[in-house]
């Protein structure tokens, strides 16, 4: 019962989603030039299905690829951070400064100094906008681990890589999985971003962007909804490894 209400409750919940839009847009009678509406949407997408299809691919594998790197760095700065004082300490402000800065400004720089390299600039923007809420989770994590465990286990003649795999990494898990899910909907903002501003790349961004100098709203809200599809998509594949890895921290 409770699998089967994860699947018809989300679907409810769209279609009460998309009746409300289709009056809003109804009731105000708008013009799909000023604001499509759910009707208007199908046209667009059967209209230009292969093209979907293709620059759906493209921002979907980079997105992955940008997503997984960021896990690795992400992880990398969790560590460091979440084991030494010192290093928390010094990064910390670092990578706050950083995250701080409007990443919409970072992407024309990172085009200028790559051009030409449209599927590494895509990637390096994911990284940029994903690993910090891992970084931190991670960190934190680490960092609050009890000082009791560790004595124990180090008195019964545990090393410190057993300690950190059979107590601070499955104890640092639901944080991690957490940060993932917020990453995985991020590392899309940074895909379209620079696909956006690439002026011959590929992608749904550089399809939206199309409709925006067509003034093809319909379209442009096919890319939209098409992202969030896409978003929902990667974000049930972070729930499935989580239910893997993590299901013994899940509470009804």
């Amino acid at each position: 019962m409770n699998n089967y209400n994860k699947i018809i409750i989300p679907l409810i919940s769209v279609f009460i989603f998309c009746v409300f839009w289709e009056w809003i847009v109804w009731i105000n009678g708008w013009p799909n030039y000023k604001m499509a509406s759910p009707s208007d949407l199908w046209p667009a997408f059967w209209k230009f299905r292969w093209l979907f299809l293709s620059y759906g691919w493209d921002t979907l594998w980079r997105t992955i690829v940008g997503l997984s790197l960021s896990v690795l760095v992400g992880l990398g700065f969790g560590i460091i951070m979440g084991f030494s004082k010192t290093m928390r300490i010094a990064l910390y402000p670092l990578l706050v400064g950083f995250n701080a800065i409007p990443k919409a400004t970072v992407v024309p720089v990172i085009a200028l100094m790559f051009v030409g390299f449209h599927d590494m600039n895509t990637i390096l923007i994911v990284i940029f906008i994903s690993f910090f809420p891992i970084a931190v989770s991670i960190s934190i994590g680490l960092s609050t681990l009890e000082p009791e465990y560790k004595d124990i286990l180090l008195s019964l003649g545990a090393t410190k890589f057993e300690i950190f795999y059979k107590i601070a990494l499955p104890k640092t898990l639901p944080e991690f999985f957490g940060a993932l899910k917020v990453s995985a909907t991020l590392a899309f903002i940074g895909t379209n971003l620079m696909e956006i501003i690439e002026p011959h790349g590929k992608g749904l961004g550089h399809l939206f962007d199309s409709g925006k100098i067509s003034a093809d709203y319909p379209l442009m809200f096919a890319v939209l909804i098409a992202l969030a599809l896409l978003g929902i998509f990667l974000y049930y594949i972070v729930i499935l490894f989580e239910s893997i890895f993590a299901g013994w921290a899940e509470r009804n």
